[in-house]
């Protein structure tokens, strides 16, 4: 009896530590932490400014007015290279509108009939006003406009159990990975919110990261927002690998297979 009674406590003791609790799946929980400004709000600071990087794929789109020969230049010129892809600027003046400007190895980007601009490790806007000045020299002041951007916030969702990945281009200017993870369906419990890792591109080279998904005070992190290239690794949790940790059905389906073979052997080894 007292072995049977020993059987059944252990039982129990495995399926309730085999069980995912609140702390482990709970988005950003309150943590001392979390920084707040003045305020009382969390501030942009920790945003980071993206800086590109040898390889990235800039936008350009320049507007000017419709008259001059530097117009036509431009016109002709930089349209001509667009193919079916290209587009124009409707309205009064004459636009002109060419893409897939490609940092070089050398970190820099060439744009016909303004020459080699330095951009790696640059800003989006700091390429775009050295682009500005450049076309002021063939412009009287305000008839020309130089508009610079990516073509989005590029990222990969990589899943380490289930050999799933995801791979977006986000529009926004900006996204926070919460964000990301909503707008693909969420996480399941087997994911470690706690231990998900972030590789992120700097002119320099690679980094890696450990973020806490279930930590509020995550928000004040500059991994919070993600960035161009980032990839995103979500680990599975230890005990998910042996089907537990996952809905409580399955855990429990797990448990009493366990018992039961564990039982079975018992019985086979007794009557030995």
């Amino acid at each position: 009896m007292m072995k049977k009674l020993n059987v059944l406590i252990l039982f129990m003791f495995l399926i309730i530590t085999s069980c995912v609790g609140m702390q482990e799946v709970r988005y950003l929980q309150p943590n001392e932490n979390l920084v707040l400004n003045s305020e009382g709000l969390i501030s942009y600071d920790n945003m980071p400014k993206y800086r590109v990087t040898r390889h990235d794929i800039l936008k350009l789109n320049i507007i000017t007015t419709p008259k001059g020969d530097a117009a036509q230049f431009y016109s002709i010129l930089h349209t001509q290279g667009v193919g079916g892809g290209g587009s124009s600027v409707a309205g009064a003046g004459s636009g002109f509108y060419f893409s897939g400007l490609k940092i070089d190895d050398n970190g820099e980007v060439y744009i016909l009939g303004i020459g080699k601009i330095k951009a790696e490790g640059r800003t989006i806007e700091e390429i775009q006003t050295d682009i500005q000045n450049r076309v002021n020299e063939n412009f009287l002041p305000e008839k020309s406009e130089v508009r610079l951007f990516l073509e989005g916030i590029k990222y990969t969702f990589l899943y380490d159990v289930e050999g799933k990945s995801i791979q977006k281009t986000a529009s926004e200017v900006s996204i926070s990975i919460l964000e990301a993870i909503a707008q693909n369906g969420g996480l399941d419990r087997t994911v470690d919110r706690k231990n998900v890792i972030i590789y992120r591109r700097f002119p320099e080279g690679i980094k890696k990261a450990q973020i806490d998904l279930t930590r509020e005070d995550l928000q004040n992190s500059p991994y919070f927002w993600l960035q161009n290239g980032d990839l995103v690794i979500f680990n599975t949790k230890a005990k998910s690998f042996y089907g537990f940790g996952k809905e409580p059905l399955q855990t429990l389906t797990t448990g009493v297979s366990i018992l039961t073979t564990a039982i079975s052997i018992y019985l086979l080894i007794t009557k030995i």
